[in-house]
């Protein structure tokens, strides 16, 4: 039997793609317009390529498709669509338009630019956990990017009954800077039910967010708080020590109470590096105070002649950990920069 030759990630972008031209072909139902019923409003409450589920006043869910006048459609927006009068291919209906975006969590990648993930959320929890393992500068990618388009972050440690003693000491410590910060952190376990209903109580008549890498118990939360849902989960790869997808693509769920949670799909790598290095540091809020205090216009930040943020790490008031996590940051947005070659790359220049 012949061996299968591994393909290249070039030929598996290209196969990825003629597949969903083939999918946009196929599904790309003509509706004549007395076939449609007349506009209401919905939810996008989560999507799949060139269709969405969309949530009806009454709770009624309609897979539809997307008018190819909508450039950009994500969990969370509100739309106007039309019901069809019948069925096709288990398409009920069509989205005709997005309303204006009240929020939004972007990401960088790759190839697309600036990519939404989800809209109109008023917190985004940030969840972390023991394992694959607890980052700091992880925490501090996310809180960048949340305070970048001005959203309120929530920290969350996760499986904290993986902890022994020594780890819970040193990573309380870590924690509570965060806390002096402003921020609320909230320890979790789902396994002990530890910090659940906590958890819900910040959760109460909001639109949240659940962020973080693959692994960290995103999914596991969410059957805590609607176990009629059933998500599957699994566990961090033994082999890897990597956390494995169980979501792959963003959903939003109601909650008992009152508010209502999307679950994202759990990420390796959280990049920033579609951000000004100014923001990145605007980004860490108790730098905020002295930014403009620094000699110089165009300071570093490292060594230069008068700077006011290393007076305040050298008085305290900054903690080292941060500045060094801020650096490391400003390292890996360098180092994973896309190459201006790539074709159709939105960061070409």
């Amino acid at each position: 039997m012949t061996k299968r030759k591994k393909l290249s990630q070039g030929q598996l972008r290209r196969v990825r793609s003629n597949q969903q031209k083939r999918l946009k072909k196929e599904d790309n139902h003509q509706w004549l317009d007395e076939q449609l019923g007349s506009q209401q409003e919905g939810t996008i409450i989560s999507r799949f390529g060139q269709h969405a589920d969309v949530e009806a006043n009454d709770g009624e869910i309609f897979r539809c498709n997307m008018r190819r006048s909508i450039d950009s459609l994500v969990t969370g927006d509100e739309v106007v669509w039309r019901a069809g009068n019948e069925e096709q291919s288990g398409i009920r209906g069509v989205i005709e338009a997005r309303h204006e975006r009240r929020t939004v969590l972007t990401r960088p990648d790759f190839y697309d630019g600036i990519k939404a993930i989800a809209s109109n959320i008023d917190q985004v929890v940030i969840v972390s956990a023991v394992l694959p393992e607890f980052s700091t500068n992880i925490v501090d990618r996310y809180l960048v990017a949340v305070e970048d388009v001005g959203l309120e972050p929530v920290i969350l440690l996760n499986k904290i009954d993986l902890l022994d003693p020594e780890q819970q000491k040193i990573i309380h410590t870590q924690l509570e800077n965060y806390r002096h910060l402003g921020y609320k952190i909230i320890y979790a376990s789902t396994k002990q039910e530890q910090g659940l209903q906590e958890l819900a109580q910040h959760l109460v008549n909001k639109t949240s967010i659940f962020v973080g890498q693959s692994g960290v118990g995103k999914s596991s939360l969410v059957n805590s708080l609607l176990p009629e849902q059933s998500i599957d989960t699994k566990e961090v790869s033994e082999q890897s020590g990597l956390g494995q997808h169980t979501t792959t693509t963003a959903r939003l769920y109601h909650l008992n109470c009152g508010g209502r949670l999307i679950d994202s799909p759990g990420v390796r790598e959280f990049q920033l590096w579609h951000l000004e290095k100014e923001r990145v540091a605007w980004g860490f809020i108790e730098f905020r105070q002295w930014l403009n205090q620094c000699r110089f216009r165009d300071c570093k930040h490292q060594g230069d002649p008068g700077c006011a943020i290393q007076e305040a790490i050298e008085s305290g008031k900054i903690k080292q950990q941060r500045f060094d996590s801020y650096l490391r940051l400003l390292e890996t947005m360098e180092n994973n920069k896309p190459p201006r070659t790539i074709p159709g790359n939105k960061f070409n220049q």
